[in-house]
């Protein structure tokens, strides 16, 4: 596959996963007001005790910061999206754009897991729509990530690109991303199901 085509590809994917967190952030963000206006509320992905938006949305957890959490992808998704845009139109960012949406979602990557760790370690529940969002979250971090290693936005040696590249094109990356999309997996399974 040629570079182009190879970066294409990423963008398209990366614009795809942000666009999924979006709308699910958006849906939470609706709950978020529901839930603010009325605690008592219900969803339809309250499934039961232990598969509930409603009772991840009523934990100190889902804010945080001192407001619901999915408002950061309100914020954030349209930034990935108009950079996936700008680069499947072939059009290369500037080095310290790219290295600052690499730093930013990898905050955003490691609070989004911290949730998970929170719902399913503390809280006691999972909401399908943070599952959602941890996913896609997890899937444009590492589209990020293979831009800039292709890019070599890192600036690593010539000798350390070159054996990059080799792992790229041996979709090194995307079995890792498998991994870790699997153990996530698993553990909903073998807790929740």
């Amino acid at each position: 596959m040629s570079q182009t085509r190879a970066h294409r590809w990423v963008y398209a994917e990366m614009l795809i996963f942000a666009l999924i967190s979006l709308g699910a952030s958006l849906v939470l963000s609706i709950d978020a007001i529901s839930l603010a206006a009325d605690p008592d509320a219900r969803f339809t992905c309250d499934v039961s005790e232990t598969i509930s938006c409603s009772k991840v949305g009523l934990s100190w957890q889902a804010s945080a910061l001192g407001f619901p959490n999915s408002f950061l992808g309100l914020m954030a998704e349209p930034v990935v999206i108009t950079i996936a845009v700008i680069g499947l139109s072939r059009t290369r960012l500037p080095r310290w754009i790219m290295l600052g949406a690499q730093g930013v979602y990898l905050i955003g990557f490691g609070f989004a897991y911290w949730l998970f760790f929170q719902s399913y370690f503390v809280i006691g529940a999972l909401c399908p729509w943070c599952l959602t969002v941890t996913v896609a979250t997890t899937v444009v971090l590492f589209s990020i990530t293979r831009i800039n290693l292709m890019d070599n936005n890192f600036g690593l040696s010539a000798a350390a690109h070159a054996i990059v590249q080799r792992w790229l094109r041996l979709g090194l990356d995307f079995a890792i991303l498998a991994v870790i999309i699997a153990v996530m997996t698993a553990m909903v399974i073998i807790k929740y199901v």
